[in-house]
Order: structure tokens, then sequence, then C-alpha cells
């Protein structure tokens, strides 16, 4: 389970840090900040999960929920926990009172915030772009450069998958909306804390 949402607001920006502005419309965003619980696969979880989220007033920009392995250490993956990754913008005051109340679930295992860690990230876009002859080769020069890979093509269109960390995916958004983004759709992060420790 994916989506991807983007919202307006107003916040105080910190002049010692860059301005983070959305892909698509331009719009200064607030930093992001990567979550991630290992929760007990019982039905409501989500729910009281993104209640939190919502009653403080933090946004959620995306969230994945994937299995996960039964205890650290362990290769099974039994289907009795879920690991979920949320990518949400806020202050981060709030976020640390969060983290606090989802610890307090029931079934939530841990909750980590990952912001500043040493991870590696992935997240997937599939992006549909209207093209003409002219305008193909172009396309296909951005995709060379991105490593992404057109996986659709058409007499008038063409969809290109891209792979990678949010910064790339938000630079190959970027550089094709001049050629007229269709649809767009992308997965949500993923991310894995480096070394034996567990995310």
């Amino acid at each position: 389970m994916s989506t991807t949402i983007a919202r307006g607001s107003q916040f105080e920006l910190d002049p010692g840090k860059p301005v983070r502005r959305h892909p698509v419309t331009e719009e200064v965003i607030q930093p992001l900040h990567t979550i991630s619980l290992l929760v007990r696969n019982k039905p409501g979880v989500l729910v009281r999960v993104s209640l939190i989220f919502s009653r403080r007033g933090y946004n959620i920009e995306s969230l994945v929920v994937c299995p996960a392995v039964s205890a650290p250490g362990s290769s099974e993956i039994s289907g009795e926990f879920s690991r979920m990754t949320i990518t949400c913008s806020g202050e981060p005051d709030t976020l640390e009172q969060i983290i606090k109340q989802l610890e307090k679930l029931i079934d939530v295992v841990h909750a980590l915030d990952h912001t500043g860690q040493s991870v590696i990230e992935s997240e997937l876009a599939l992006i549909k772009v209207k093209v003409g002859l002219k305008e193909r080769t172009e396309i296909l020069q951005v995709a060379d450069h991105y490593h992404a890979k057109a996986v659709d093509y058409s007499a008038d269109s063409m969809i290109l998958r891209v792979e990678g960390e949010t910064d790339k995916i938000d630079a190959v958004i970027a550089l094709l909306k001049p050629f007229n983004i269709v649809e767009l759709v992308r997965s949500g992060k993923i991310l894995m804390v480096r070394g034996l420790e567990t995310t």
C-alpha cells in the first residue's frame, strides 16, 4: 500500500537549510522525515497509526507496508509482523511526540526516525509522457542519464520506470515536466539501515 500526497502549508523556513520544492508544482514544502515501524500484522493497526499523525496535524507523504521477518536475525517471514515505512513532513518537535505515542500502541514493536541516519533508500516511479518524434529523443536522453528505463512506447506516449533515491526521482520529474507528464505513480520510499543493525 502506498500513497503520495502533496500539500501546501505555512511554516518557518530555516535560512541555514536548502529550500525543498515540490517537483511538479514547485511549491516550497517542509523537509521530509522517514519513520519505520515494526508492527504486529493485526486488523486496525494502520488506522490507529494514521490517526496519531492526523491528530497532530502531520502530513503523511507516502506509506509503504510489507511483510517483515519474524524476529531480528531471523530469515523467516511468517506473516506475524509487518514493516511500515512512513515519509512525512512537519516540525521535528511534533514528530518526536508522534513517535512516543506510536510506541505506546499495543501492536507497535518499535518506531524509529531515520532522519540523518546512514541508510540505503529507494523509491520507484512510473511516468507517462506525451511525446512526438522530436521529443522522444530528448526524453530518452534524460532517461539514459538517470538510468531510467522506457517500459512502454506508443505513437504519442512513453512510460518510463525510474528507481532510486527520492532526490533522483524528483530530478527526473522536474526535467520531464516541460514534455507534458500525462500520469505519474510513485511507490513511496523504502529504506534499510546499513550494517548489522536492524531497521
